[in-house]
């Protein structure tokens, strides 16, 4: 399927449970991304990067602005055209909404649904269809032996990447990608994003992802877009995104934006909170 195209004009979104003197999750916000695009989003903890991706993926209306995905806005269509609009979008959140006593070949094939029927569906939960195609996912994964197995029998970093499996299945033409390494090990981090952006380029699918680990998304993603309080920090090719930037994107306080002093840019990375790297099976 084509990649889609997403533009943001001024938008601004704001949670629903949030108080009216609450600032906006995201503040005006302006940005384009071309169909096919491949878009890291970094930034500190709190700056808007999962509002981001639940905006675009029409999980949250906009309180202002506008969000228009190949030319449509999402928000002005009937409910069957925004019903069949959301079909073309895969959200994959940090954990994966995967039902716990579902086989993962079944939690897999969920990622089809929007192209089949009622019955179909039902049939599937039953005997599921294309079994073939799910265990050709789960082997970009490193997962193929978990075909059958039940979700409650998957560790932590299992269960991320049989979310992130579902990509390849999911008749889209965008992926959102909710921090899809927080569960991971340094080797499978890099099998899961050297699959994402491959996958991604090879089907023409647009793939914005959000991620904490700055180094992986300037070496792997050629765009990078920088959050901070809901705000735009910065738009830039991943080669033009210094150390400065970093530590302007990342500092803890504002003094810190006027003040802060060189360093090297394995230094510049986020350091408000220690790294904690949890190793899956």
């Amino acid at each position: 399927m084509a990649g889609l195209a997403v533009s943001l004009d001024t938008l601004e979104v704001r949670h629903p449970a949030a108080t009216a003197q609450a600032p906006a999750a995201l503040r005006p916000l302006s940005l384009a991304i071309r169909a096919g695009e491949q878009v890291a989003v970094i930034g500190p903890s709190g700056a808007g990067k999962t509002t981001l991706l639940h905006a675009i993926a029409c999980a949250l209306k906009p309180s202002s602005g506008r969000l228009l995905l190949d030319g449509q806005d999402p928000w002005s269509l009937p409910v069957r055209s925004l019903q069949r609009l959301r079909g073309r979008l895969f959200l994959a959140p940090q954990v994966p909404p995967l039902p716990p006593r579902q086989r993962t070949v079944t939690a897999l094939l969920a990622a089809r649904l929007p192209t089949l029927s009622f019955w179909a569906s039902l049939r599937s939960l039953v005997l599921p269809v294309g079994a073939e195609d799910a265990h050709a996912a789960l082997a970009r994964f490193d997962l193929e032996d978990k075909l059958w197995t039940r979700v409650d029998r998957l560790s932590g970093g299992e269960r991320q990447r049989v979310g992130l499996a579902r990509a390849l299945l999911a008749p889209a033409g965008l992926w959102l990608v909710d921090e899809p390494l927080s569960a991971l090990d340094p080797t499978r981090s890099r099998l899961v994003v050297e699959t994402l952006t491959g996958e991604a380029r090879a089907r023409g699918t647009t793939l914005l992802a959000t991620l904490h680990q700055v180094d992986v998304a300037i070496a792997s993603f050629p765009r990078i877009i920088g959050l901070r309080n809901g705000e735009l920090a910065f738009d830039l090719p991943s080669a033009e995104v210094t150390r400065d930037h970093l530590l302007r994107l990342y500092a803890q306080f504002e003094h810190e934006l006027a003040a802060a002093p060189p360093v090297p840019l394995d230094l510049a990375l986020p350091v408000a909170r220690p790294t904690t790297v949890v190793v899956c099976r």
